[in-house]
C-alpha cells in the first residue's frame, strides 16, 4: 500500500534488516546436511561472504586466506596496496591516528599515484599462492586499468560505485563505461554495483554481470544516505532484487547471484539477508566474525 508523503508525493514502507526476523520452518536441519556452496562467475565458493574491497580489510595474505577458506576477498584497485610498494607501514599510520587526523592524512596519503605495475604485482602474488584474485575498481578505474588486470590474470573483476546503473547521464566531454561492452570484452566474469532496485538490477544483468552488489548506504562505515539522502533498506532492497535475478533467470535461464552488500554484523544478519532473497553476503565485520 502507498503512503502519502504529500500532495503528488507517494511512498512505500520498506524494511532494514534490523527490522525483521526470521520465523523457525516445521523442520530442523543437522548442520552436517546445510549446504552453503554457491557460485560467482563460474567460479564455486564453500562460503557465501565476501570480504569488502577495503584498505584496512583485504590485501594479498588476505585475500589467499580467504580463498583457503572457501570465502572470498575483494582487492581495492585504488587504494593503498596499489600506491605503494610496502603498504603495511603505511598501514600502521593510519591506525595510529584518532578520528580528527583521519581525513587529513588519507588526503595526503592518496596523493601517492596509482602504480599500474602494483596492480599486476598484487594480483599475481595472489595467483602464486592459489588464491582467488578478485579486484575491484571504480568504473573510471575500470575504463583505465582493465587491460593491466586482463593481462594479470585476474579471476573475477568487480566494478563498484556508490550508484551504478547502465544509463549514466555526463556531459559531451565525458565519455562514461559501458558496462555491456566491458562485460563482453573483459576475459573475466565482472561483478557490477552497486543497486537497490528491481529495474536497475534487471538492466545490470542484461548488461551481462556475473553478479550484482546490492546495498547504498547501509554500512556503518558508509555516509551515502546522511550525505546524499539516497537509498534503501537492505531487506527491502535485497527483496526487490532478488526478484529481478528470478525474473531474468526465468526468461533467460542465466542465473546471477545476488550479493547483499554492507550492513551484515552479525551471523543472523546473514542469515536474514539469504531469507530475504540474497546468494551472498560482502562485508567485513561479517568475514572477521566468521574466521
Amino acid at each position: 500500500m502507498d503512503i502519502q508523503i504529500g500532495r503528488g508525493k507517494t511512498a512505500r514502507r520498506a524494511y532494514g534488516i534490523d527490522e525483521i526476523a526470521l520465523a523457525p520452518g516445521q523442520r530442523t536441519l543437522d548442520p552436517q546436511l546445510a549446504d552453503t556452496r554457491w557460485q560467482i562467475g563460474g567460479l564455486e565458493r564453500e562460503i557465501p561472504i565476501i570480504a569488502s574491497a577495503m584498505d584496512g580489510v583485504v590485501d594479498v595474505k588476505m585475500a589467499v586466506l580467504l580463498s583457503q577458506m572457501g570465502a572470498l576477498g575483494v582487492l581495492n584497485l585504488e587504494g593503498i596496496q596499489t600506491r605503494y610498494a610496502d603498504p603495511d607501514p603505511i598501514l600502521d599510520r593510519i591506525a595510529s591516528v584518532d578520528k580528527h587526523e583521519f581525513v587529513p592524512l588519507m588526503q595526503t596519503l592518496y596523493t601517492e599515484p596509482i602504480k599500474p605495475e602494483l596492480i599486476a604485482q598484487r594480483i599475481q602474488e595472489i595467483k602464486q599462492q592459489g588464491g582467488v584474485a578478485a579486484v575491484s575498481a571504480t568504473p573510471l578505474g575500470a575504463a583505465k586499468y582493465s587491460t593491466i588486470v586482463a593481462e594479470a590474470g585476474a579471476d573475477l573483476f568487480f566494478i563498484q560505485a556508490t550508484v551504478v546503473s547502465t544509463a549514466h547521464l555526463s556531459p559531451d566531454s565525458v565519455t562514461p563505461l559501458n558496462l555491456e561492452a566491458f562485460c563482453q570484452e573483459m576475459p573475466m566474469p565482472v561483478v557490477l554495483g552497486n543497486c537497490v532496485t528491481y529495474e536497475v538490477t534487471l538492466n545490470l544483468m542484461k548488461a551481462g554481470a556475473a553478479a550484482v552488489l546490492v546495498g547504498i548506504g547501509p554500512g556503518a562505515a558508509c555516509t551515502s544516505r546522511g550525505v546524499l539522502g539516497v537509498g534503501v533498506p537492505q531487506a527491502t532492497a535485497i527483496a526487490d532484487c532478488a526478484a529481478a535475478r528470478d525474473h531474468y533467470h526465468a526468461e533467460t535461464g542465466r542465473y546471477i547471484p545476488v550479493i547483499a552488500d554492507g550492513g551484515l554484523i552479525t551471523g543472523g544478519d546473514i542469515c536474514k539477508c539469504i531469507a530475504c532473497g540474497a546468494d551472498g553476503g560482502d562485508d567485513w565485520i561479517s568475514v572477521c566474525q566468521s574466521g
